[in-house]
C-alpha cells in the first residue's frame, strides 16, 4: 500500500504568531497556492492561446500582473509569466496551458512547492514593507497591478500590490526563506502592534 503524503504548509506553526499580531497588523499565509511557470512568446498564437485558457491576455508590461477569478498572471520577464491559482489543481492548472503553448514553442511547469504566500494588510503595511523594500512603494508609483521581484530583508520575493492605498500586499517567498521571511515581518510589525 502506498503512503499518502499530507501537504504542509513551511509557515503552519506561525499562525498563532501571526494571530497574536490583529488587529493592528494583519498577516495570513496563503499556503497552497498553484503556481505554473509560463513560457510563450505573447505576441503570437501561443499568447493567445494562452490568454484564452487563462481568461485574461497575458500582461506585457514589466511588474504588472493581470487577473481573472481567483488567478493572477504575474510579468517575470520577457516571455515568462508566474500563473497563480487559489483553486485550480497544479496539475490541471500545467496540463492545460501547457497544451495550449506547446505547439507554438511555449512550456508550462508547476513550480507550486517552490513558494508559499503571504498576505499583509493594515494600516502599517507601508511601514513595515519599507523598513526592508528597497523599491517606492507609494501607491501612486507601485499601484494596485503592480509586481516586482525584489528583496524583502534578505529574502528574494515577489511582491504584489492588492489595492490602490497601499495597505494590502501579496509576498510570494521560496519555501525555504519562509520563515526567516515570518520572523522577519513579526519583527518589524512590534512597534504597530497593540501589545505592550
Amino acid at each position: 500500500m502506498a503512503d499518502v503524503l499530507t501537504p504542509r504548509s513551511p509557515l503552519q506553526s506561525w499562525r498563532e504568531r501571526f494571530a497574536q499580531l490583529a488587529p493592528s497588523v494583519d498577516i495570513t499565509e496563503e499556503p497552497f497556492t498553484t503556481m505554473t511557470t509560463l513560457w510563450v512568446d505573447p505576441s503570437g498564437p501561443g499568447g493567445a492561446a494562452a490568454a484564452k485558457v487563462l481568461g485574461v491576455d497575458l500582461p506585457v508590461t514589466p511588474c504588472t500582473y493581470a487577473t481573472h477569478s481567483d488567478s493572477a498572471v504575474i510579468w517575470v520577464g520577457p516571455e515568462e509569466w508566474l500563473v497563480t491559482s487559489a483553486s485550480a489543481s497544479p496539475v490541471a492548472q500545467e496540463q492545460e496551458l501547457r497544451s495550449a503553448v506547446a505547439a507554438h514553442g511555449g512550456s508550462a511547469t508547476d513550480v507550486s512547492g517552490q513558494r508559499t504566500t503571504l498576505r499583509l494588510r493594515g494600516p502599517h503595511t507601508l511601514d513595515i514593507l519599507t523598513k526592508g523594500c528597497s523599491l517606492d512603494l507609494h501607491p501612486q508609483v507601485f499601484a494596485l497591478g503592480s509586481a516586482a521581484q525584489t528583496a524583502l530583508g534578505e529574502a528574494g520575493v515577489i511582491l504584489m500590490a492588492m489595492d490602490g492605498t497601499g495597505t494590502d500586499y501579496r509576498i510570494l517567498v521560496r519555501s525555504s526563506f519562509a520563515r526567516y521571511l515570518a520572523d522577519w515581518l513579526l519583527d518589524a510589525a512590534a512597534e504597530f502592534t497593540d501589545t505592550p
